[in-house]
């Protein structure tokens, strides 16, 4: 789908606060409410919004471990590995990856010892030959909504 400008500035205000009511942001599109409703229906039927989001606020997340943690299969195991990674609430983002790796994770824990559990879970999955985890010491840019 094809995104106008309109859209763009749409998605970015729901960026910004998934919770604006359709009237305040028909109020900073410059349009009328009905137009947002329309063009919001219309966006999450294509597929461009696909749901939306609580973000932590800053105390809440300094209080997390975040890590990255590339993940490599045996071949044919994919779609079973991602099943069972799939189901741990403490997995924020998965992507397939090229390189030295198979998989990407991206995992926030409420503690060390969780991670250290979540790494051992996740080398159990059959399937997962080797995984090699960053922990996160500071963001430094999110932009991720």
């Amino acid at each position: 789908m094809n995104l106008d400008a309109s859209d763009r500035k749409l998605i970015t205000l729901l960026q910004a606060n998934a919770r604006a009511s359709t009237a305040e942001l028909a109020r900073k599109l410059g349009v009328a409410r009905t137009t947002v409703v329309a063009r919001l229906a219309r966006l999450e039927a294509s597929g461009a919004i696909v749901g939306y989001t609580v973000r932590l606020g800053l105390q809440q997340a300094e209080r997390a471990v975040q890590a990255f943690v590339g993940i490599s299969v045996e071949p044919k195991a994919g779609r079973e590995v991602v099943k069972r990674l799939t189901r741990l609430p403490e997995l924020r983002q998965l992507a397939s990856v090229s390189g030295a790796f198979d998989y990407m994770a991206v995992l926030q824990a409420e503690s060390t010892v969780r991670l250290d559990d979540l790494l051992d879970e996740i080398g159990e999955i059959e399937g997962v030959l080797r995984t090699n985890s960053s922990v996160v010491l500071a963001m430094r840019v999110d932009r991720v909504a």
